[in-house]
């Protein structure tokens, strides 16, 4: 019954689109083990370092010690503990919120959301270049999906002006995009979901902590705080743990609590990962440096954000280039199908607050020529 599995993975070999997973023996953010040597690493998404930093690392065992290494339970059954409830405070004073709550991913939060948001009455909208779990959501919700081609804003009020039929239209975009690292246009989203009378959501996995003269995200950013209905984000990238969340209003998160199927049918997010959110949350607010060592060292890369994305468009010689640089010591994956279209391959740099100017000119000494200016120092 099972046999077309070995005919699809010898075709995936065949058109170079199989994975493999290393095995990473050790890691501190900035360099990792893997089969015993070091690589300088330019493909996490740990922008802050935070996930090896010492404070969190602590606040990590402590509620491990207190609470468990498990939640146990649903939140809704015996898994709510007191833990869940100040990281939901933190998040929604952080993001100027009335209130928050948690997701054991942010792959969940966007499925939970969305499919609770809207249904088969409703339309939503969104840009070409969101992320897959934006998609999914958009698909289990069973709304009518409209997609506008990338921070097209004149396509985008094209399709809000001809869904006057629907029940409910809801705006969803990423605010940093994961594959490109540019920045979703939006004051003019937040203009036009007003004027059509439509709903706001924004996926901030990529701008917490990243975006904003504090780390508050593209709101902070732009200067437009509270124009957004529904912020989404993650616990995973720059915060450094493991997590979704959801902020806004207080009708809002009870609203999610009583729908949203990812909250209600699943274990809760474990109490370390918990504390070592709040932890890291506090050290964004304390330590601003990191953020600006971020900020220089996207600069040196000629970027606003901390990802750079280097296209090459053939896939074979992307990932030629990927292994070339392993040889040289320096992890930076190439990306394929299906997450980025067949002629658009690339190499996605990272680079985080704890890279110093060496090692980025490293990077790009090692990068072949001819390259994009985008990958030059500054």
């Amino acid at each position: 019954m099972l046999d077309f599995i070995e005919a699809e993975l010898e075709d995936l070999k065949s058109q170079n689109l199989y994975r493999t997973l290393r095995t990473i023996s050790r890691s501190d953010g900035r360099l990792i083990d893997i089969d015993g040597k070091q690589y300088l690493n330019f493909c996490s998404n740990n922008y802050l370092g935070l996930s090896n930093h010492p404070k969190v690392i602590e606040a990590a065992q402590i509620a491990c010690k207190e609470f468990g290494a498990g939640a146990g339970a649903s939140r809704l059954i015996s898994g709510n503990l007191s833990i869940h409830e100040d990281l939901e405070k933190k998040i929604a004073k952080f993001k100027g919120r009335e209130a928050a709550m948690v997701f054991p991913t942010g792959y969940m939060a966007n499925l939970g959301t969305i499919s609770s948001l809207v249904d088969e009455n409703d339309t939503v909208i969104i840009d070409r270049l969101n992320h897959t779990s934006i998609i999914d959501a958009c698909r289990l919700s069973k709304a009518k999906l409209q997609v506008y081609p990338h921070k097209d804003m004149a396509a985008l009020e094209k399709i809000l002006k001809r869904s006057t039929k629907f029940k409910k239209r809801l705006i969803v975009t990423d605010s940093v995009f994961s594959m490109d690292g540019d920045i979703a246009p939006l004051p003019e989203i937040a203009q036009l979901a007003k004027k059509y009378d439509a709903i706001t959501m924004i996926d901030e996995a990529h701008a917490t902590g990243v975006l904003g003269k504090t780390g508050r995200g593209a709101e902070e950013h732009f200067g437009i705080e509270g124009q957004i209905d529904v912020i989404m984000g993650t616990l995973s990238k720059a915060v450094g743990s493991l997590g979704g969340f959801v902020a806004g209003s207080e009708s809002l998160i009870d609203y999610l609590r009583n729908k949203a199927r990812s909250f209600i049918y699943t274990t809760a997010l474990p109490p370390a990962s918990c504390a070592a959110s709040i932890a890291a949350l506090e050290i964004i607010e304390n330590e601003p440096e990191l953020i600006e060592n971020l900020r220089m060292n996207s600069r040196l890369l000629g970027s606003e954000t901390p990802i750079i994305p280097i296209i090459i468009g053939d896939l074979n010689k992307t990932m030629e280039i990927s292994a070339k640089l392993f040889e040289k010591g320096i992890l930076a994956s190439g990306i394929r199908p299906p997450t980025v279209p067949k002629n658009e391959c690339r190499i996605r740099l990272t680079v985080t607050a704890l890279h110093t100017k060496e090692d980025i000119e490293c990077l790009v000494s090692s990068l072949p020529e001819p390259i994009p200016a985008a990958a030059k120092p500054i």
